[in-house]
């Protein structure tokens, strides 16, 4: 979101003057001989060296409680991306097409335009309230507001109450606005942890931001999945079986529903807001807007946005569908929801090993490399996908060594993609104007995310279209109804998801040959070509 360009520090009270170096120099000891105001100088510098050596003995001095509210804070945001995430997976065993799943993907949207409103959200605020809480607050209370709507209502939409069909489109616009209320407060409490942690500890909020989410996420996908399925509660979690899990998706969101109201309610009335220098006055919100129409206007950042639109075509059909393909090759959503629980800590920990290696040369370079190694994975999650139809798995039990080789290569995949996030990250931070710093990475990180969302839902829109089925009673008869009125079956002669998977790549290669050239060209501008005036 978008930063103002903080202020240059200057006292503020006459606690902080009588602990500086002007404090020699302030009206009220304008009296003392020069030996006296050398020997209290050398006390208020004293004073100064037993708090810094506080602060290497406890570094997180002050700021433990902030740490663990911006671990919640985040959590939180993680749980509505995580259920967004499990939805699909849900859907699939409904027998759902791949158009309406492309629907559904216009939920993942908002974080990646939410630069839109970024500047609102920073610029307007009741300074009463708090710059922060002035969004966070309300915005917190909706999303417990959404939950606790939709957990009356999820079961129709889904079509379990029998009653119809589940409905894609009512389900999309939800969780579009849920996703929208969750992009909006990852904007404030992104602004807040500026404030709310000391400087020497502001670094931390990142840490705070990758951990929390990476939680919530796994709380609201993978644990909700396992908690979900009948299969998995009856083996691991209870003696008499059932033919339902531990929790549904109505009651999920009940109980996240009314955790977000409690716990919004705490933070509003236990956690003040401190007022920052930043927080004083401010360009605007239309001159917010315009310092980003500046940026765009620049050559380089034109062609830089072109590529982070174009780039991660070839990515498409492995990201998009081949989970979806699975699940539909027989096996168990929670099952493959689980697998990605031994890959938590490797997202926890290549990041800090690649980066070691990225950030200290050309980091465009790395990205480049990695990008034909994530390229052909799409053609190996391909003769995955094959070998699973192949096996046909009776009741959904596949053999352990079949878990294990979809583990690894998934963890191989994860190697690739974090190399290219990690490459294209250090980048964005190394030519960002640091005078428009938050403007600017906020900038290039949406655009970053469009380019990999508006492929994702092209290749789920298309793979239905590519795919070419017969009725086996008689090829004129529709499949669907039609051909299973007539005693016939559909069988599938050329699946779409390959055609794609196929096409997927072909176009990444190209794009490689075509793009490669002008990112290297980019990487080695000087850093003039990407500052505004």
């Amino acid at each position: 979101m978008p930063r103002r360009k903080r202020t240059p520090w200057v006292p503020d009270s006459e606690t902080e003057l009588d602990g500086g170096l002007s404090f020699a120099h302030s009206p009220f000891h304008a009296h003392l001989l020069p030996e006296d105001a050398q020997v209290l100088e050398a006390g208020a510098r004293l004073t100064e060296d037993s708090e810094v050596v506080a602060d290497l003995a406890d570094p997180l001095r002050g700021d433990r409680g902030s740490i663990a509210l911006l671990l919640l804070l985040y959590v939180l945001q993680g749980i509505p991306l995580g259920l967004t995430g499990a939805v699909p997976m849900i859907l699939s065993s409904r027998k759902v097409s791949y158009t309406e799943q492309a629907m559904f993907s216009f939920v993942y949207w908002p974080f990646s335009i939410k630069l839109l409103w970024a500047p609102i959200v920073d610029a307007a605020y009741f300074s009463s309230f708090g710059r922060r809480k002035s969004w966070l607050v309300p915005t917190q209370y909706l999303i417990g507001a959404f939950m606790l709507y939709l957990s009356g209502q999820v079961a129709r939409l889904l079509g379990d109450d029998g009653s119809e069909a589940a409905s894609i489109f009512t389900l999309t616009v939800v969780f579009f606005m849920l996703n929208f209320l969750a992009a909006t407060q990852d904007i404030a409490v992104d602004g807040w942890a500026l404030t709310m942690l000391s400087r020497r500890n502001v670094g931390y909020a990142s840490t705070c931001n990758s951990v929390g989410q990476t939680a919530g996420y796994f709380l609201g996908n993978i644990v909700f999945l396992a908690l979900e399925s009948a299969d998995f509660s009856n083996k691991f979690l209870r003696s008499t079986p059932t033919d339902t899990g531990l929790v549904t998706l109505g009651g999920f969101l009940w109980f996240w529903g009314i955790v977000f109201m409690v716990t919004t309610t705490l933070v509003w009335m236990l956690k003040p807001e401190k007022e920052s220098q930043d927080d004083r006055g401010g360009d605007g919100i239309m001159a917010t807007y315009k310092l980003l129409g500046d940026v765009v206007r620049l050559p380089s950042v034109q062609s830089y946005v072109i590529t982070l639109i174009t780039c991660k075509v070839g990515f498409a059909a492995a990201d998009a569908v081949t989970g979806l393909k699975l699940i539909e090759a027989g096996v168990p959503k929670e099952k493959l929801a689980l697998l990605g629980v031994p890959v938590v800590p490797l997202q926890i920990i290549l990041p800090f090993v690649i980066s070691k290696y990225v950030t200290r040369s050309q980091p465009l370079s790395f990205w480049l490399k990695a990008m034909p190694w994530r390229l052909l994975m799409g053609l190996i999650f391909a003769v995955l996908v094959y070998w699973t139809q192949q096996m046909h798995a009776v009741d959904g039990e596949f053999p352990l060594y079949y878990y294990a080789i979809i583990l690894i290569t998934y963890g191989l995949h994860q190697v690739a993609l974090y190399i290219m996030f990690v490459a294209i990250m250090a980048f964005h931070a190394k030519v960002s104007d640091p005078a428009i710093g938050g403007t600017y990475m906020t900038l290039l990180n949406t655009v970053s995310n469009l380019g990999g969302n508006w492929p994702v839902t092209v290749a789920l829109w298309f793979v239905d279209e590519l795919t070419w089925k017969s009725c086996s009673a008689d090829p004129k008869l529709a499949c669907g109804e039609e051909c299973a009125a007539g005693g016939g079956t559909c069988t599938t002669s050329v699946d779409g998801y390959y055609v794609e998977s196929l096409v997927c790549v072909l176009l990444g290669f190209a794009w490689l040959l075509l793009r490669g050239g002008t990112v290297r060209k980019l990487q080695n501008l000087p850093m003039s070509a990407w500052k505004v005036a």
